[in-house]
């Protein structure tokens, strides 16, 4: 079997990981990367992965053309904003793009940008997949426990988060963290949605694999306070100012909740309104014939540091690159996908030989 030849289109957080993946799979072969900055143009990958070890021989460049050059059958699109013009030009050149980025930047791929996108994808013979930033592949686990249903009602993902070791000031400000609670929280509302649109894709990408029209598609949120003074080292928080926040996204049709998407995240676990906090990290409720509960717990190996947990947001880009190579041309949902999946068989037969 030939190997598939893939792009990195940068190596941020979750661009380093999953180029660290391509380099793993014995079925792929990195045949280059795409610079952001100029401080990255000219280093080798194994560089900018963090494996200083690895020298690949493959240098980061921001000179699109010579990348299109190469020929390659897929990019893995990780950077922190879209650049439309960038992913219609590969869509374009024939290569399939499977992007952690939603384009939110650009308006989401609806209306105009959907369209652009979609006819690229025709001129080219080429597919684009959006895997999500985060949960990424829950979505795909949702859908598929519906298959053991004979009737379905509702479908909820809830994602519980000890976000203590997410050392980002800027983040965790923003949405209200370390702030005196008050009655007038609509500013606050405002900043969180802003944040949490990120989570709406997930209740539409699922509504869409399962047939569903919604009527409207609802934000909802709320706020704990810290019931003592909290120092993280990074983050103070004193008693009685936001330290943890539940919200989400409703899909309704006909007044009533059908898809949810939850987060709750907390930066301690002493709330003065005494949340029962998951330990779990992932909650899928199903609502049926029959009902269903199942819970994710991940369990990171010692080697892992605070940003390795980004891992589980890239692998499900790079365990998706084939199906999409089989797949239609054009823009893809789950359905369109299958199962992407590790390649477990091909990892210990490559050990073992």
């Amino acid at each position: 079997m030939d190997k598939l030849r893939v792009i990195q289109w940068t190596t941020g957080k979750v661009g380093s990981l999953s180029m660290r993946g391509v380099l793993d799979d014995p079925r792929m072969e990195l045949v280059g990367v795409y610079a952001w900055s100029d401080s990255k143009a000219g280093k080798d990958a194994g560089e900018l992965c963090e494996r200083p070890d690895t020298v690949t021989g493959i240098k980061a460049t921001s000179d699109i053309d010579a990348l299109i050059a190469t020929g390659a059958d897929s990019v893995l699109y990780t950077p922190f904003e879209a650049d439309l013009d960038q992913a219609i030009k590969l869509l374009e050149a024939g290569m399939d793009v499977v992007s952690t980025n939603l384009f939110l930047n650009v308006g989401g791929i609806v209306a105009e940008v959907k369209d652009k996108l979609e006819a690229a994808c025709q001129k080219g013979g080429s597919s684009l997949y959006i895997t999500g930033i985060s949960p990424g592949w829950i979505n795909s686990m949702a859908t598929a426990l519906t298959g053991a249903c004979r009737d379905v009602q509702f479908v909820g993902t809830t994602e519980s988060a000890d976000c203590s070791v997410y050392e980002s000031v800027e983040t965790w400000s923003f949405l209200g963290f370390g702030e005196q609670s008050k009655e007038d929280t609509s500013e606050l509302m405002e900043r969180a949605q802003a944040w949490l649109i990120l989570f709406r894709d997930v209740t539409v990408r699922i509504g869409d694999a399962l047939g569903l029209t919604f009527d409207d598609i609802e934000f909802f949120c709320d706020y704990a306070t810290a019931a003592e003074d909290v120092d993280l080292g990074w983050f103070k928080m004193d008693k009685g100012t936001y330290a943890a926040l539940n919200g989400g996204w409703y899909g309704k049709i006909d007044g009533k909740p059908v898809v949810e998407m939850r987060v709750i995240w907390y930066l301690t676990k002493k709330l003065a309104e005494g949340w029962d906090l998951d330990e779990d990290q992932h909650r899928l409720i199903i609502k049926g014939d029959p009902d269903m509960d199942v819970r994710f717990r991940y369990i990171p190996p010692p080697h892992w540091q605070n940003h390795d947990w980004d891992t589980m947001t890239a692998m499900p880009a790079v365990n998706a690159l084939f199906q999409i190579k089989e797949a239609r041309a054009g823009i893809l949902g789950l359905i369109d996908v299958g199962l992407p999946h590790a390649p477990m068989g091909t990892w210990l037969a490559d050990r073992k030989g």
